[in-house]
C-alpha cells in the first residue's frame, strides 16, 4: 500500500503494524478487520458531480464489490471538488472518523447498509421526480436524520391510507356479505385468499384499519406507535406500496402535498418504511400458497415460529392491551 502513495500510503502507515499486521486502534474500530477499499480520489465530470449521485455511486461500488466484510477506507477532506464529494459520501454512508485524515466504513454493521439504501432511494426519487429536490440540501445530516418515518413520507402515506379508505369503505359496501372469487380486483381482492369469504363486518373493520393508521400519519410528530393489529399491518403494507406508485407516477400531487414541509435525505425511503415500521413480516407469509393452513392456531408453522393473530378472524384483536385503539371510536358514517 506504501508503494502508491496519496491515502494508501497514509493508510498503511496508520492501519497496519511495520510487520503488516494490524494497529490496535483498527482493532478497535471495526469488528471484522483484514481487507480493505481505500477510495483515495475521485474523478468526476459536470453533470454528475453531484453530491446524491456521487454518495449512490460509491454505495453501489461498496455493496458489489464483496459479499465479505471489510472495512472502507475514505479521506475526511481533499484539495479538489472530487475528493470533497468523496469525502461527504463517506460521511453520508455513516463513516466514522479514524483520525483527523480518515474515514472508515465497517461493512459489518447494520448502519452503513441502511444509510446506502437511503442513498440509493434518493438517487431513484431524483430521477422520477427531480422537481422534488428543487430545496437546499446542504443543511440535511444524520444528526438532523428523522429515521424513514420523515415529515414528507407520512404526509404521503396518509394520502395513501386515506385513499384506500374510501375504495375499502366503497367495496364493503358494494359487496356486504358476498364472498370474493380468487383472482378478484379492488383494495380485498389483494388481501390473502384466506379473507375472501369473510363478510361485511369483517371489511368495514379492515377499512377502519386504513383510517386508524391514516389518522396516525397526520399526527406524525408524535411517536410512531406502529400497527396495533394484524389488519393494521396488512393495511400498512399495502399504503406503502400505494405510496411508492403515487410518488413514482404522480409528481404534481406529491409536490403540492408536501411544500410546506421540510425536505430530508430520507423522504420517500418506501423500501426502509416495508423494513423499520413493522415488528415482523409474518402476515405476508399468508401469500404464499405452499403454508396454506399455518394461520390455523394449532398449526405447526405457527406454533414453532410464535406467530399470533394469522387467522382471518383474530386479524383486529390488539397485539397488546396497552397499546389497542378505542374500542368504542366506531365505524366510518
Amino acid at each position: 500500500m506504501t508503494d502508491h502513495g496519496g491515502l494508501c500510503a497514509l493508510a498503511a502507515g496508520r492501519l497496519l503494524t511495520p510487520d503488516g499486521g494490524l494497529t490496535h486502534e483498527l482493532e478497535e474500530a471495526v469488528e471484522q478487520p483484514g481487507n480493505f477499499l481505500v477510495l483515495d480520489r475521485l474523478d468526476i465530470q459536470a453533470p454528475f458531480d453531484d453530491q446524491t449521485v456521487v454518495t449512490a455511486v460509491v454505495a453501489e461500488v461498496i455493496d458489489r464489490l464483496t459479499d465479505n466484510y471489510y472495512a472502507v477506507v475514505l479521506p475526511r477532506t481533499g484539495p479538489d471538488a472530487g475528493t470533497r464529494l468523496l469525502a461527504r459520501a463517506a460521511t453520508e454512508l455513516a463513516a466514522e472518523d479514524f483520525d483527523d485524515e480518515l474515514q472508515l466504513i465497517d461493512t459489518c454493521l447494520a448502519k452503513p447498509e441502511e444509510a446506502a439504501a437511503r442513498a440509493r432511494a434518493r438517487l431513484v426519487s431524483r430521477v422520477q421526480h427531480p422537481h422534488l429536490d428543487e430545496e437546499d440540501e446542504e443543511g440535511w445530516s444524520e444528526e438532523d436524520d428523522e429515521g424513514v418515518l420523515t415529515a414528507r413520507t407520512a404526509a404521503v402515506l396518509r394520502l395513501a391510507g386515506e385513499e384506500l379508505s374510501a375504495l375499502a369503505w366503497q367495496e364493503a359496501a358494494a359487496l356486504g356479505d358476498e364472498p370474493l372469487p380468487r383472482g378478484a380486483g379492488g383494495v380485498f381482492g389483494r388481501l390473502p385468499a384466506i379473507t375472501l369469504r369473510c363478510d361485511g363486518q369483517w371489511r368495514r373493520q379492515m377499512a377502519r384499519a386504513f383510517d386508524d393508521l391514516a389518522g396516525d400519519f397526520q399526527a406524525a410528530g408524535e411517536t410512531w406507535m406502529g400497527p396495533r393489529c394484524t389488519g393494521e399491518e396488512m393495511a400498512l403494507h399495502l399504503m406503502i406500496d400505494r405510496a411508492r406508485s403515487i410518488t413514482a407516477n404522480r409528481p404534481n400531487a406529491v409536490r403540492d402535498l408536501v411544500v410546506n414541509l421540510p425536505q430530508n435525505s430520507a423522504d420517500y425511503d418506501w423500501q426502509g418504511c416495508s423494513d423499520d415500521l413493522f415488528e415482523d413480516h409474518d402476515v405476508l407469509m399468508l401469500f404464499d400458497a405452499q403454508l396454506d393452513g399455518m394461520e390455523a392456531p394449532d398449526g405447526d408453522i405457527r406454533q414453532a415460529m410464535g406467530m399470533v393473530n394469522l387467522a382471518a378472524d383474530e386479524w383486529f384483536e390488539p397485539f397488546s392491551a396497552d397499546n389497542a385503539r378505542d374500542p368504542d371510536r366506531g365505524f366510518r358514517l
